[in-house]
């Protein structure tokens, strides 16, 4: 038995197919494929008219017209026409119209569609391009996820819906431990236009990474309940992200965390080995720093509003606690406040008067607050 041979594909539903396959408009491709067949036309005719193409939009047939003014008298009849001349094409047309002259030829479709091929893919990709950059540029600071597909120069070559991303190895953590194959989440930071299309560069290091984290996995953050007022982070080692509830029933840090730290371990998961400090904020400036230097206790915070400067003592046993390995965790607090922090031990802040330009503040609401023992009076003589 014969087979039926297959019905041949029309143009509109090529255009269109392509179209939907793409998320291209359609109108952006029928001016692409009527751009190229102009170009066909004056190639392969060696025509120098005026002339535009035109695909019905109905039963995509391709019409080539010739476009002329209509004149007293002609000086050039490849743009020209006379009123006489033209009245038998148009009737009615009035001086400086412009009459359209079917110039169509017999074998154009043929031709057309080999010499116009190339055009017409090169519309495509820079449409698909356009599309591509669009839909990333409206991303930019978004968290997607997708699949490493490759390795070029140390790059991750990552794999987002219909285009890749670009994973360098400055923008990876430390403690990541990726192949290919590997689904990774990662934090758009740019979209740049190339020459081969838009470049789209992913980070897992920056602190907007783990902010959209803390985001995504928090409800009461996703209903406004709780905010986040700063990210301090040094990626795959330590980060502190402080929070503020805008409700007094309801505790930010506790939220983050959540029962049995269910909220938290997601986020814990995805940085790996990197420590997190969940912060209160406080719009109490000594209370914040307090807060900052967690899990440190601390003795006392002194003030100079006017540069930004601040003193803070803390017990003799949580000075290198407090400090941190290498400095991490007073240069943390630090970033997160915005506060220049020197940090003293009790013993050390007895031999160090404290500068006339600073005071002392409350801090008594600081979550790591040291409350001072009370003095014992001495006992009477018998």
């Amino acid at each position: 038995m014969a087979r039926r041979k297959k019905p041949e594909l029309s143009l509109i539903d090529a255009i269109k197919d392509i179209c939907t396959e793409k998320e291209i408009s359609p109108d952006v491709m029928f001016d692409a494929v009527e751009s190229a067949l102009k170009v066909a036309y004056k190639k392969n005719f060696n025509q120098d008219d005026n002339v535009e193409v035109v695909i019905d939009r109905e039963d995509g047939s391709y019409h080539v017209y010739s476009l002329k003014s209509v004149v007293e008298e002609v000086s050039d009849p490849v743009i020209e026409i006379s009123k006489e001349d033209a009245e038998q094409i148009s009737p009615g047309c009035e001086l400086d119209d412009v009459v359209e002259i079917e110039v169509t030829p017999k074998n154009f479709g043929r031709i057309a569609a080999q010499a116009a091929k190339q055009s017409v893919v090169q519309k495509l990709r820079e449409a698909e391009r356009g599309v591509i950059y669009d839909e990333f540029t409206n991303r930019e600071s978004d968290l997607v996820r997708g699949k490493i597909i490759r390795v070029e120069d140390g790059n991750f070559v990552v794999e987002v819906g219909k285009t890749e991303a670009i994973l360098v190895p400055s923008e990876q953590s430390p403690v990541d431990n990726y192949s290919v194959g590997d689904t990774v989440r990662a934090y758009i930071i740019e979209v740049k236009k190339g020459g081969k299309g838009p470049q789209v560069y992913l980070s897992r290091t920056h602190p907007n990474f783990l902010r959209r984290l803390v985001e995504l996995e928090i409800p009461e953050i996703q209903e406004g309940i709780v905010e986040i007022k700063g990210v301090a982070r040094e990626a795959g080692s330590r980060a502190k992200v402080a929070v503020n509830s805008k409700d007094p029933n309801v505790e930010a840090v506790g939220s983050c965390i959540g029962q049995h730290g269910t909220r938290i371990q997601p986020i814990l998961d995805e940085l790996g080995e990197e420590k997190l400090d969940l912060i209160e904020w406080s719009p109490k400036a000594g209370v914040y720093v307090a807060n900052a230097l967690s899990p440190s206790k601390i003795v006392s915070v002194a003030l100079n509003d006017d540069d930004k400067n601040c003193r803070v003592v803390v017990p003799d046993n949580q000075l290198s606690l407090a400090i941190g390995k290498e400095g991490q965790n007073a240069r943390l607090a630090a970033r997160l406040t915005g506060w220049k922090i020197d940090i003293k031990s009790v013993k050390q802040a007895k031999n160090d008067e404290l500068p006339s330009y600073m005071h002392e503040v409350d801090i008594s609401d600081a979550t790591s607050f040291v409350k001072p023992r009370q003095k014992k009076g001495k006992k009477g003589n018998a």
